[in-house]
């Protein structure tokens, strides 16, 4: 049975098993290689996609989990807030070499989603397990905040 579900705004269906994790559907099935493989346990966040607009670790989550519901990753990520992060990351220039970069944005556009002014606690919070390996930490919370002001605190 397929396993039906929106993607960026368009409906897909995934016609294998339903345990397969949903970043190999996305990478290996759909194509979408925005969404990057890291440690397969949910601890480095380069997996990160939006699950009915919150993020959630790809990696650790089967297709199944996700029939009827709305996914979307850094390829469909376009509404005021996402666009606000991703000016801010290219603005700052955050990334060094950029793996981790997908699941960090996809995690800072959630939390900009839900708290538009967000604190330092709070992006201390949201962005915990958030891995990057070339340590650009200060210029991901810098690039949140930037986008916060650009959004004027309104998401």
């Amino acid at each position: 049975m397929a396993t039906e579900f929106l993607l960026n705004g368009r409906s897909q269906n995934f016609d294998g098993d339903p345990e397969t994790p949903l970043l190999w559907v996305l990478r290996d099935h759909l194509g979408l290689t925005g969404t990057k493989y890291g440690c397969g346990i949910a601890q480095c966040g380069a997996c990160t996609v939006h699950l009915d607009g919150k993020p959630r670790r790809s990696c650790v989550t089967p297709v199944s989990m996700v029939a009827g519901k709305k996914v979307t990753t850094i390829e469909g990520a376009d509404t005021r807030v996402a666009r606000a992060v991703k000016d801010a990351w290219v603005t700052i220039d955050v990334p060094q070499c950029g793996f981790c970069q997908t699941g960090q944005v996809m995690t800072a556009i959630g939390l900009l989603s839900a708290r538009p002014k967000p604190t330092d606690a709070d992006i201390d919070a949201a962005m915990a397990g958030n891995i990057c390996r070339c340590a650009t930490y200060g210029r991901i919370r810098q690039a949140i905040k930037d986008a916060s002001k650009a959004m004027g605190g309104r998401a």
